[in-house]
């Protein structure tokens, strides 16, 4: 196998391994970059588990190669915390019990951030459509979808918009 040059910002820091050409953006954030928090569910692309942010871009890690991410700023769940502090969002999470086993739930906080990016405003239904592409078995997605609009509410709020 040829061997490649990877050099990407991962979480705002610059870090640069080498990988085989077939392993994906998931197995080397995972295995050669030591971050653990995005996950392997499906593989296929379907679950959401994996998701990343590239270049501003939400996408399956799972399905892109890791030379594909090189020079591009990759963003994953352990990016969200500041300083060690959770961020609204996690604390949402946390607050309308948003996770039981955990394993989707990188995946859905990345898609539910960059949903409020895109849409600061958004309804339930936009909230569900926004999350359609993660899936979760355990929680029924009432707390999840809960947790993303009190966040939206709050972000307006603080930001001295009224929210539509």
């Amino acid at each position: 196998m040829k061997s490649h040059q990877v050099k990407l910002t991962l979480n705002g820091v610059e870090r640069e391994e080498s990988c085989e050409s077939r392993t994906t953006l998931l197995d080397f954030i995972r295995h050669d970059l030591g971050l653990t928090g995005t996950h392997a569910g499906c593989e296929h692309g379907v679950c959401g588990a994996c998701t990343v942010e590239v270049d501003g871009q939400i996408m399956r890690s799972c399905l892109m190669f890791a030379c594909q991410a090189d020079g591009a700023k990759v963003n994953t769940v352990e990016g969200l915390a500041k300083s060690g502090e959770m961020s609204d969002l996690q604390k949402a999470f946390k607050k309308h019990h948003a996770l039981q086993c955990g394993f989707c739930t990188p995946g859905f906080l990345l898609s539910a951030e960059d949903l409020l990016k895109k849409n600061p405003y958004p309804t339930e239904l936009e909230v569900r459509e926004g999350l359609s592409g993660n899936l979760c078995r355990c929680t029924g997605y009432v707390g999840i979808v809960e947790a993303v609009l009190e966040v939206a509410a709050a972000r307006v709020r603080q930001s001295g918009g009224e929210h539509a």
